[in-house]
């Protein structure tokens, strides 16, 4: 059923390049594999670095990968086999007769008879239908890593591995911590023959000492069962490399594609030793390895034992403190002199030697004065903002548009109007310093321009006829209250940019203050 549904879905799926499309509609490769290999093993009672694990484990696959073979061909007597098939019958045959030839090497002790009985049907199957009717798929089985599906589906170990360890710690994406512990080994116990109070003794030194080692009642013999990919905090036993390497090999002859999986290494493995092992899985004809030393990522989202939050706090600590940017001793700096309703102050700015602000003092004429206090206090905050890494652009964003005395007239011909002094600040460094861009978005470009359209209109003509003059002087007098009021209706809402009230336009509502809308354009 499995492989007739994923046959089914070469067709009806999407694929990200039409090279990846053509390959799999020409070849229909499919990859069926299982999980959980590692706990069926322990509640087996059976050891994952044994012989017995390991013949177990090949039958098991052996006739996966045999049935589904077989499944493939009966496929193919409906509808034909792949398009690569014709060119490829011959070599294809001969993997098959490899795959039939490695299942009847199967080591029958230990393993249930009537499995590898089945596992070897299963290839004789595949082998003779193939012969008649070709394979529909020219790949039907992977071992995945299947990951987090895998408890999803209520597994304690994913794909092919054994568990990381009985008792693990999960670090939360959000902070805290989860126990995690092996639901597989109560039921091992009992296969080993241990009675039902031997057990709860058992687990509960499990739980309390996050290892299984020493725990009473347990057989030196039956260890090596509960034996995981990691050495627990406080035990010595953990399987050994070459045991995930061996097991990988056992499997490997029934399965189409590489087997995901991650070859646990000790932190004090040496480079010669990593290359051998690399050397070592080719010889015994793995497609794929993945080495994983012990501590070699800075954090780790599982973990054995609590002790390591000490060391992971602190590398959070420094990832995530933010670090103040001073600027040097000797730095340039701008003095900008401005004056709103007749209030006149300076602004000084420091830059950084890439020219960008980070400080700013405000010196009001007025010293000792209220504003002036507050200025200085402003400006204190604003430049350590800067110094953390604030963005310019969202303080310009936050404070433009703020509303308070002193406002009014200003000498400055890009910024007519000011409606406070913080106003005035941050509309000056957002044309100082920002890009062209950032001005846009924010609408001080569109501000500028239109304070310079302001001032082409209020320029008087050079020299017009008296009679001309006389006849625009009547006709501004008569238009000038319907130039300059409004009449605001008592629905109107305020601003949610700067707070003013809007005026209706058309079937909306606009901002005379900032120019905001209410969101019909």
């Amino acid at each position: 059923i499995v492989i007739t549904a994923q046959e089914i879905l070469v067709d009806n799926a999407s694929y990200p390049t039409p090279g990846i499309e053509k390959n799999s509609h020409d070849y229909r490769p499919l990859g069926m594999g299982y999980a959980n290999l590692g706990a069926l093993l322990m509640s087996r009672g059976l050891a994952y670095d044994s012989d017995k694990g390991r013949n177990l484990s090949a039958a098991i696959s052996a006739l996966m990968s045999g049935h589904a073979y077989a499944t493939s061909s009966l496929i193919a007597k409906r509808l034909g086999p792949f398009r690569g098939y014709p060119s490829n019958e011959k070599p294809f045959l001969n993997v098959i007769g490899m795959h039939r030839s490695h299942a009847g090497k199967i080591p029958r002790e230990d393993v249930p008879k009537d499995l590898v009985d089945a596992a070897v049907r299963s290839w004789d199957e595949a082998l003779s239908l193939g012969e008649r009717f070709g394979f529909k798929n020219a790949q039907i089985s992977v071992i995945a890593p299947t990951g987090t599906i895998a408890f999803m589906m209520d597994c304690d170990t994913t794909g092919i591995e054994p568990d990381i360890a009985l008792v693990k710690y999960k670090w939360l994406v959000g902070g805290g911590v989860i126990k995690i512990v092996n639901g597989t080994v109560p039921e091992a116990l009992r296969r080993l023959g241990y009675s039902t109070s031997q057990t709860d003794e058992i687990l509960h030194y499990l739980q309390d000492n996050d290892t299984i080692e020493g725990a009473p009642h347990l057989k030196p013999e039956h260890l090596a069962v509960f034996d995981c990919a990691f050495k627990p905090s406080k035990g010595s036993r953990s399987i050994h490399y070459m045991g995930h390497v061996k097991m990988m090999s056992a499997v490997q002859p029934f399965i189409s594609g590489a087997i995901s999986k991650t070859v646990n290494m000790p932190n004090s493995v040496t480079v010669d030793e990593i290359m051998q092992t690399y050397v070592n899985s080719w010889k015994m004809g793995l497609k794929a390895i993945a080495i994983y030393r012990d501590g070699s990522k800075r954090t780790q989202p599982l973990t054995t034992s609590l002790d390591e939050k000490d060391k992971i706090k602190p590398l959070e600590k420094v990832a995530y403190k933010p670090l103040r940017k001073r600027l040097p001793d000797q730095r340039d700096a701008t003095i900008h002199k401005f004056s709103i309703n007749g209030n006149e102050g300076y602004l000084m700015v420091g830059l950084y030697a890439d020219g960008s602000p980070g400080e700013i003092f405000v010196v009001m004429s007025k010293e000792g004065s209220t504003i002036s206090g507050l200025m200085d206090a402003f400006a204190t905050s604003i430049s350590i903002a800067l110094q953390y890494g604030v963005p310019l652009r969202v303080l310009v964003n936050k404070f433009i548009h703020t509303r308070f005395e002193p406002a009014g007239m200003t000498n400055n011909p890009e910024i007519r109007f000011a409606k406070s002094v913080v106003d005035y600040i941050f509309r000056y460094l957002g044309l100082k310093y920002l890009s062209k861009e950032d001005q846009d978005a924010m609408g001080l470009a569109k501000t500028m321009v239109e304070n310079h359209e302001t001032q082409a209109k209020l320029v008087e003509p050079a020299q017009k006829p008296a009679e001309q003059r006389v006849v625009e002087h009547e006709s501004a007098s008569r238009l000038e209250p319907d130039l300059l009021t409004f009449d605001p209706q008592s629905d109107a809402p305020a601003c949610d940019n700067c707070g003013m009230i809007m005026v209706r336009a058309g079937s909306c509502y606009k901002c005379l203050n900032c120019g905001n809308t209410s969101g019909c354009g």
